[in-house]
């Protein structure tokens, strides 16, 4: 089995059964993650440590090796990351066997995440990414299961907030985003009045820099080939560039993140022709965006948007397929990147910003694919109304994502004409859409 064997790879790599060369990537869990361990159990988050940069449920996972007390901290941890690899998968099987479903999202999961090597095991990002799975591919039926799950995944890393992004209009809406307010509002709460330090991540978040590896980073890997005059330095746990010009850099990709969350929005208002791929699309569409954009895209980033891409390629309707190979081929350059060539990237050698360009145009390629794919698929084009012959479903009339074929523009486009069947020129909006 595909599965079985590329993960004891991973696993004889993350126990150093196998030498990986260069960085090692297991000491985040060793040593940071094992430290916080040590601070979390005394009822209080880590308040001096800069590097602890993640919401309060983050601090779920950094406990969770104390559910196998007889195995040291890392071997715990990396047994649990595999179960989560495994819960994945086992979600991704069983969603593919249903109409309208295809196996290519399993075989992106199976194929794509161990193209990342160890680093997928040796970061809780795949236990978040696991929650996120759950919570899309719950929600076609039972919107307030992703409203939770969303709520509780962004809890443990912000971005799952994004996966109610593509939620069909009406109750849908209101049912999953109610869920995650309450469930958000809820875990907060708890966290706040229970643990002393729950929100001190915002002001570390905020003070991170341009990272290396970044999209802005770019910048600063061409402007050291004409005598820039500055620093690559280890800080608040990332390794970045300091020096002129750097805040500038990093206000310029917070814009982008803005535009980026700005064009969702209007994606939003103007979207009218759902399939059952759709939420799904619009999840990952917005994770790219996000992860594009970022001032710091981190190896592991590329955990989440595998996870999610392999949710899209489950649903035969998805318009996907190319945003998530570029993924998968991104996640393979990363691999390259780091741990194996991360010496050249901070170095920035010829090499190091060969890998980078190539990596970060992978995500851009990506992200740019997948908006145009998504605003095409859904939003109707301009043009001369038609006559009034009752064959145009109205305006306002979207139905709800991977709901059965009762979706409310079918059902009054079929109404008007007598027989029940979809606008030819438009894709089935049946969970069964080719």
């Amino acid at each position: 089995m595909v599965w079985a064997a590329t993960r004891a790879l991973l696993m004889l790599c993350v126990f150093k059964v196998l030498t990986v060369p260069g960085a090692d990537v297991t000491v985040d869990v060793s040593g940071t993650y094992h430290g916080w361990y040590e601070v979390l159990r005394t009822g209080t988050f880590p308040l001096s440590d800069v590097t602890w940069q993640y919401p309060p449920g983050a601090a779920l996972a950094v406990l969770s090796p104390a559910l196998l007390p007889f195995l040291g901290y890392a071997a715990a941890f990396f047994v649990l990351t595999l179960l989560a690899d495994a819960v994945v998968l086992g979600l991704l099987l069983r969603t593919a066997r249903g109409p309208g479903r295809r196996a290519a999202g399993v075989w992106v999961w199976v194929a794509g995440l161990p193209l990342l090597g160890p680093t997928a095991y040796a970061r809780y990002d795949l236990m978040v990414t696991a929650v996120a799975v759950a919570a899309l591919l719950s929600g076609a039926r039972r919107p307030r299961t992703l409203g939770a799950l969303s709520a509780f995944g962004a809890l443990l890393k912000v971005w799952p907030a994004l996966l109610l992004v593509g939620v069909g209009r009406g109750r849908a809406t209101r049912v999953s985003w109610t869920a995650f307010a309450a469930t958000a509002a809820g875990l907060l709460l708890i966290a706040g009045t229970a643990v002393p330090g729950a929100f001190a991540f915002l002001t570390f978040q905020r003070e991170r820099g341009t990272e290396v590896e970044s999209l802005g980073g770019l910048v600063f890997q061409v402007a050291r080939q004409c005598g820039w005059q500055g620093q690559v330095l280890l800080t608040y746990g990332s390794v970045e560039f300091v020096g002129p010009y750097v805040h500038a850099v990093s206000a310029v990709a917070l814009g982008l993140t803005v535009v980026a969350f700005g064009w969702l929005l209007l994606w939003r208002l103007r979207a009218r022709e759902y399939a059952p791929a759709t939420p799904c699309d619009a999840a990952f569409t917005a994770v790219l965006l996000f992860t594009t954009t970022s001032r710091v895209i981190s190896p592991q980033y590329l955990v989440w948007l595998v996870g999610i891409g392999a949710v899209c390629l489950v649903f035969r309707s998805s318009a996907m397929a190319v945003p998530a190979l570029l993924v998968v081929a991104a996640t393979g350059v990363t691999f390259l990147e780091f741990p194996l060539g991360f010496d050249h990237v901070v170095a920035g050698d010829a090499v190091g910003v060969v890998l980078m360009f190539v990596r970060n145009g992978l995500l851009v390629a990506a992200s740019l694919t997948a908006a145009r794919a998504l605003w095409r698929r859904t939003v109707p084009r301009r043009g001369p109304r038609p006559a009034a012959t009752g064959d145009t479903p109205a305006a306002g009339d979207t139905g709800s994502p991977g709901d059965t074929p009762t979706a409310e523009g079918t059902e009054a486009a079929g109404k008007a004409k007598g027989t029940g069947d979809a606008d030819p020129g438009r894709e089935p909006l049946s969970p069964a859409a080719p």
